[in-house]
């Protein structure tokens, strides 16, 4: 029979499928699901930095107290804080007592100050690595590309500092060399690059004069963009790399580890589809791997990447003639 296992960041998964951060993974009895489901890896909802910030400022405004004493206002701030985190801690607490595959923490963050004295807290409630999502939109024309990739630097630099864990990067490609600032970043010390993270996608409501979103969920068509990154990353990095976004299948799965990821987030797939999907992912993994006789994820894991692949400038090409694309 095929075996599955895989290691991700050093983390033993039974299987390279990880849920990824979402309204899916903020509760303990939902977690134990996917856990029974099959999953290997579970990434806990992130924590946002803005919404630590919000609550802290709601707190004060809220109360009357603070115009009689001042010093108050400190004091009620380090409070709303530490009540928000502990929230988060007491989830990564009862999930490592409920569950036996990896929990990982997610930060949501734009800077390296507010947030960073957390990550030792996160460690100490038990998260086996944490996940930093940071998503700086280059739309400052005040600031150059490297004052906004500085960021993604800082943070992840002074979190390693913090922790003994093992630390991913979620990020997105908008760099103005991607391929350079990402094997720039693996260079840091963390142990994980999760290529991509969503963005919010704005729409306009033409009658009611109000920006909404669009694009929630990723869609099957949108793997290749991950895809092409991972497998002309994947052997250049010094660190593992886990595929999201447009993976909604196990053949999706299996794409993602033949172009050299370690592993793959799934969600949008489970919010159309339902946790059900999970095992047929992984029975279509293992009846591809049997038919293909592999006997481990090792053996073809990377098989298709830029070093490997017959023809890696198909990765790089963006632009492609009429005929060879099969448009006429």
């Amino acid at each position: 029979m095929a075996d599955l296992r895989t290691k991700y960041m050093g983390l033993s998964l039974r299987n390279p499928i990880i849920v990824g951060s979402s309204g899916l993974t903020n509760s303990v009895d939902m977690i134990k699901e996917i856990e029974k489901l099959g999953a290997g890896a579970v990434v806990l909802k992130s924590l946002f930095e803005e919404q630590i910030r919000f609550q802290v400022n709601k707190s004060v405004e809220q109360s009357e107290s603070i115009y009689s004493y001042p010093e108050a206002e400190d004091y009620i701030g380090n409070y709303t804080k530490e009540t928000s985190v502990s929230e988060y801690l007491e989830l990564i607490r009862k999930c490592k007592a409920s569950v036996s595959i990896p929990v990982i923490a997610s930060i949501n963050c734009v800077s390296s100050a507010e947030w960073i004295s957390f990550a030792r807290k996160i460690q100490e409630a038990g998260a086996d690595a944490i996940e930093l999502n940071i998503f700086v939109l280059p739309s400052d024309p005040k600031r150059n590309s490297e004052q906004n990739e500085q960021v993604y630097f800082d943070i992840a630099m002074a979190i390693i500092k913090q922790v003994s864990i093992p630390v991913a990067l979620k990020i997105s490609y908008y760099f103005s060399s991607f391929a350079n600032t990402a094997l720039k970043l693996s260079w840091t010390g963390i142990k994980g690059m999760v290529l991509f993270n969503r963005y919010f996608s704005p729409d306009i409501d033409i009658d009611k004069f109000e920006i909404t979103s669009s694009n929630v969920l990723s869609s099957p068509e949108e793997i290749s963009s991950s895809l092409r990154w991972v497998a002309m990353l994947s052997d250049r990095l010094h660190c593992d790399i886990a595929a999201s976004t447009g993976v909604h299948d196990g053949a999706g799965v299996v794409k993602q580890l033949l172009a050299g990821a370690k592993a793959v987030q799934i969600t949008s797939c489970l919010y159309k589809k339902g946790t059900g999907i999970l095992p047929e992912m992984i029975n279509f993994i293992e009846g591809w791997m049997d038919k293909h006789e592999f006997k481990t994820t090792d053996e073809f894991i990377g098989k298709m990447s830029f070093k490997e692949a017959e023809n890696p400038a198909a990765y790089e090409r963006v632009q492609f003639m009429k005929h060879f694309a099969g448009i006429e």
